[in-house]
């Protein structure tokens, strides 16, 4: 620890010393009075210095408590803190002040007596400290800081170093010895009250809101720069003012009232807002004030601090704001309300529904005429003047429609606008246009906004507003540009999903059997309701189908399927499941194979590969995205009409329904198996006897199912609705529609339904051959005999080769009994049944051949041939058709020579 230069003066003048003796009684009397006082009252210090402690301030006053407020209000020593002690002629403590030990934390019977140089400096320092002492006794004053350490307390070991500035000045003791008086400052009070004051300084002068300190009078004691800017003049222009000098009644008496609340109650005011003039100016200006009261050292209130910031761009900006939130809100109702349909016309209402009446007064919508009768692109001229539909009108104010421009135009009402007109105008620029208003009539200001939707006008949406509201603007108009083109958009979807879904409901008709099927020992009835619009959502396409395949040997393959999922999406997948379906029939392959086969195509759908490679995919975990999963379930039943057996195979679809005549309906126990597109589980067929006018019913979920009727009830329900099946088939299935709850629209309906007519026994002729070669001529005089039976006389020479031809080929390539079956129906089917497993091929024979044509002279002279596996061999067949004396039968003789 350095000392600090100090400065000492010797008094040479007595008088110097007189005033010095005198100054220092002063400092003694003002700090302890003791020295130069009477010895009545030295003793009374002596006794505090001896440890009674007693402040002469009364009993309220606990010993020991230094009394820093002495002086009067708004004395410097509010802030600061000063203590006293004086040194005897011996260089030792003889006097201590109860503020030194306050300050420097020493009772005074430990300080009395000390030598202060030992005590407070630094050991390094004691020598020079002795030397100013022995200055200070012999008459010299001394100023500086100096650097001393706390003696060791019971509550600091070791001491604690601090700072003080000290004035000494030399006295004289009644014995004429001299001594000194120390006036002692704590330096860290000082520092901390010139930082304030340089804080304050700074933040007042340097403040960039208009800062004022304003008296209890309520008058301006001083401004900043900042303010004085604002209203002119410089800050010393506008101390003594009061509020009234700045702001009109009634802004003034209510700032009044409120300085005045916080100046008595000390609660601050936070972001006051204020409204006024400033001089040379008209225009509102708006500040915003924090108030706080303002005290002094002692806590006595003293003023207020006025903080105030001009924020007049602030509410503009907020005004600006609150204006774009409204837009914001309106454009936002606007996302959410129009497009929930995908109807032009209620899509152009349910812009009016937003707009009127939180953005104007009346408005209208017009839409071209060509969009609404499915156009692909709307058909606007060049010139605006196309024809237009007006789909929309709402008025706040009137029902009537739009007037002026012409005469009124109704709703539904077909309209065209002049060529020079703002409308024909906006429609051929795509621009808003104003368009002026009528003297004397309701409207004061109207918007004509073209509706576009990706760079194509497709109509004119008119918004006006009344007299008495505020005209369009800037910004009205972008946001009529705005709800327009979102309303256009919609608008434009719905165009195109009237489009697509009756593109998708073409496809899918087409995709069915035209008409009634027609199939041979049934009476076919069917029935397909496409999905309707719901509620809460459009309609879309769906994935039911069904089908009625011919097979050979007048059986008759039933089909219902639904695929899973709707849109055209659906109704593709659907179309590829009927064609593989009909493809498979053809191969007269059993109704549980053609599941699996239908099923490994299903999969392939939503594979990349194919069949393939969803086959192999199967063997590890699928992790292909369920967008590209075809699920779909479908029922599969063969009919035989000759032996009234119906073979079913079921993936995964609801069960069909068996009326036998007179007894009630049934679900029949077909095993369901899984959908189609699952794989890896085998499916299993049930075979039943349908007895002579049984009926026999196969539908998709949708006639039995709904969010108002769950699966069991609609069951039940169907069942029930079928209790008298000997009426026409046309009739059971209107009234089944009629009963059951068709029109939900949630779901496409697909029923088809069939009663059982067998084939009677007289149109059946059958016959067993034996394995020799006699029995090709014999299988020939069956053939012949049958057919004159049954007076088809013109067939029998086509029906005796061809019958040679396949029974000498079972004779040959065949194995077992030969079993032949002629059957009449709508047209002439024959079958040649044998045990062998080989099924014939037909080739072309060379010219070199002796063999080989016989299948070819087959294929020639029937109208369809073909073979098929049964359970014990495989059946060779070929159809002819009835003569009808239009359709000529081919020659057999002409028939042999083309193949040679």
């Amino acid at each position: 620890m350095s000392e600090i230069p100090a400065k000492a003066t010797e008094s040479e003048d007595p008088s110097d010393g007189a005033r010095a003796e005198a100054a220092g009684g002063a400092v003694a009397d003002a700090t302890s009075g003791t020295t130069g006082a009477d010895p009545s009252a030295r003793e009374e210090f002596s006794s505090a210095r001896a440890g009674s402690r007693d402040t002469g301030l009364g009993d309220d006053v606990p010993a020991g408590d230094a009394i820093w407020q002495s002086s009067p209000p708004g004395s410097m020593y509010d802030y600061i803190q000063v203590a006293s002690f004086s040194i005897g002629p011996d260089g030792l403590v003889d006097q201590w002040s109860l503020r030194a030990e306050q300050l420097l934390g020493i009772p005074a019977e430990r300080a009395v007596g000390m030598d202060p140089i030992e005590a407070f400096v630094d050991p390094g320092l004691h020598e020079q400290g002795q030397r100013k002492m022995a200055e200070i006794l012999d008459g010299r004053e001394w100023t500086g800081v100096v650097p001393f350490r706390k003696p060791e307390t019971a509550k600091e070991e070791g001491g604690s170093e601090a700072l003080a500035e000290v004035y000494v000045m030399p006295t004289r003791t009644e014995e004429g010895e001299k001594a000194a008086v120390c006036i002692v400052v704590d330096v860290r009070t000082l520092r901390r009250i010139e930082t304030d004051l340089a804080a304050s300084q700074s933040i007042f002068g340097q403040s960039p809101f208009g800062f004022l300190l304003i008296d209890p009078e309520l008058r301006i004691r001083r401004a900043n720069q900042q303010f004085a800017s604002t209203f002119g003049g410089t800050p010393d222009d506008h101390r003594g003012r009061g509020v009234h000098d700045y702001l009109r009644s009634p802004e003034a008496e209510r700032v009044s009232a409120t300085l005045r609340r916080v100046l008595e109650t000390g609660d601050s005011i936070t972001d006051m807002h204020v409204t006024g003039f400033v001089p040379g100016s008209q225009e509102r200006r708006h500040w915003s004030i924090n108030l706080y009261r303002v005290h002094s050292g002692s806590g006595r209130p003293i003023g207020i601090a006025w903080l105030g910031t001009d924020i007049t761009s602030r509410r503009a900006a907020a005004r600006e704001a609150a204006a774009a939130r409204r837009n914001l809100a309106l454009l936002n109702e606007a996302g959410a309300r129009i497009g929930n349909s995908l109807d032009l016309e209620t899509t152009a209402r349910e812009l009016l529904d937003v707009v009127v009446p939180g953005f104007c007064d009346l408005a209208t919508v017009d839409l071209y005429r060509g969009l609404l009768a499915g156009d692909e692109a709307p058909p606007g001229l060049a010139d605006g003047s196309a024809e237009l539909r007006r789909v929309a009108f709402a008025s706040a104010v009137s029902d009537a429609p739009f007037v002026g421009g012409g005469a009124p135009v109704a709703v539904g009402a077909v309209h065209h606008y002049p060529f020079n007109s703002p409308c024909a105008d906006a429609l051929r620029t795509a621009r808003p246009q104003l368009v002026p208003a009528e003297e004397g009539g309701l409207v004061q200001s109207t918007l004509a906004v073209p509706m576009v939707a990706h760079d194509t006008v497709v109509g004119l949406a008119q918004f006006a507003r009344t007299k008495g509201s505020e005209p369009f603007g800037d910004r009205d108009r972008d946001l009529a540009v705005e709800l327009a083109a979102r309303a256009a958009v919609c608008i434009d979807n719905a165009r195109l999903y009237r489009r697509e879904h009756e593109r998708a409901l073409i496809l899918q008709r087409s995709l069915l059997p035209p008409g009634d099927p027609v199939a041979s020992g049934l009476d076919i009835a069917c029935r397909y309701l496409p999905g309707n619009s719901s509620a809460d959502r459009p309609s879309e396409v769906g994935g039911d189908w069904f089908d009625v395949i011919e097979l050979p040997g007048h059986r008759t393959a039933l089909v219902v399927g639904d695929v899973m999922g709707r849109g055209l999406r659906a109704a593709v997948a659907m179309g590829e499941l009927r064609s593989a379906v009909r493809t498979l029939a053809l191969l007269d392959l059993e109704p549980a194979e053609v599941l699996s086969a239908l099923d490994e195509i299903a999969r392939g759908l939503g594979a990349p590969g194919g069949v393939q490679q969803a086959t192999r995919a199967a063997r590890r975990p699928r992790e292909a995205d369920l967008s590209e999963v075809y699920l779909a379930t479908c029922v599969y039943a063969v009919y035989d009409s000759v032996t009234r057996r119906c073979t079913f195979a079921n993936a995964g679809h609801l069960p069909p329904v068996l009326v036998e005549p007179g007894e009630d309906a049934l679900m029949l126990d077909v095993p369901p198996g899984m959908p189609l597109g699952v794989g890896g589980e085998p499916f299993e067929e049930v075979e039943v006897e349908l007895p002579e006018g049984a009926l026999l019913a196969l539908y998709t979920d949708g006639l039995v199912e709904s969010r108002d009727h769950p699966l069991d009830e609609g069951l039940q329900a169907f069942v029930g609705a079928l209790t008298d099946p000997t009426l026409p088939l046309e009739d059971v299935c209107d009234h089944v529609l009629n009963t059951l709850d068709t029109h939900h629209g949630e779901d496409d309906i697909a029923l088809l339904m069939a009663r059982v007519q067998g084939l009677p026994v007289d149109s059946v002729g059958d016959w067993t051959l034996p394995r020799e070669p006699r029995s090709v001529g014999r299988a020939r005089e069956y053939a012949r005999g049958q057919l004159l039976s049954w007076d088809l006389e013109p067939l029998v020479d086509t029906t005796e080769l061809l019958v040679s031809e396949l029974v000498t080929n079972a004779l040959r390539y065949g194995e077992g009994e030969i079993r032949l079956r002629l059957l009449l129906d709508r047209t002439l089917v024959c079958e040649v049944w044998d045990s062998g497993l080989v099924q014939p091929r037909r080739r072309r024979a060379r010219d070199t051949d002796e063999g080989g044509r016989g299948l070819q002279l087959v294929g020639l002279l029937s109208a369809a041939w073909g073979s098929r596996r049964t359970p014990r061999g495989k059946t060779v067949w070929f159809e002819l058709p009835l003569p009808d004396g239009e359709t000529g039968l081919a020659d057999p003789a002409e028939a042999l020579l083309s193949l040679f």
